[in-house]
């Protein structure tokens, strides 16, 4: 056989093998089974949520999250907070109240039920309010897989979630709420 050949398909197949144990390369935030508390910079909130499902290690995520700062149209962030807190193996919707923007996330781990009760770190920006909120599909797509959501344009913020748990599997899929938010104050609260 060619040695041109063997070199290409031995640097493929170890190309592949890497790309199928990446995840322990991430600076993950937790480890397995383990709480984890997680916030953004003052003024910045987060743009990126991945996490890996292992049910060797407890059926339990791995955590990692990505921020980035706001606008200067914002401004800066009037006001910060723990919004309101879901219980392990329910399911949960959580919008920051007072139209904030998540700029981070808290976990606990629950051996009794083995999932995680979820809390998001809120922050106030003057009076402005979302508009063109949408839903993203489930992520991951399927329960146990490795799962990421990357905010798809610049201007549009996460605002919350709505997660199911399965109680078979062991495991949440997330619909993330995005908006984009007012250049102007505006009257509204909550929305």
């Amino acid at each position: 056989m060619n040695a041109a050949l063997v070199l290409l398909v031995s640097s493929l197949l170890a190309a592949t093998a890497a790309q199928s144990h990446d995840h322990h390369d991430m600076a993950w935030v937790n480890g397995y089974r383990q709480s984890f508390n997680f916030q953004c910079a003052h003024g910045e909130v987060v743009v990126a949520i991945r996490s890996y499902f292992s049910e060797a290690d407890g059926m339990d995520r791995l955590w990692t999250f990505e921020c980035q700062p706001t606008p200067e149209s914002l401004g800066e962030p009037s006001d910060c907070w723990w919004d309101d807190i879901n219980r392990g193996g329910l399911e949960w919707t959580s919008t920051c109240t007072r139209n904030g923007l998540v700029a981070g996330v808290q976990s606990k781990y629950f051996e009794s039920v083995l999932d995680r009760e979820w809390q998001f770190y809120c922050c106030y920006y003057k009076r402005r309010c979302p508009y063109s909120c949408m839903r993203t599909t489930e992520i991951p797509e399927h329960y146990r897989e490795e799962a990421e959501l990357v905010v798809p344009s610049y201007g549009y913020f996460i605002r919350g979630a709505q997660t199911t748990f399965s109680g078979v599997l062991r495991d949440r899929q997330w619909k993330y709420i995005l908006c984009r938010m007012t250049d102007f104050d505006c009257e509204f609260e909550n929305l």
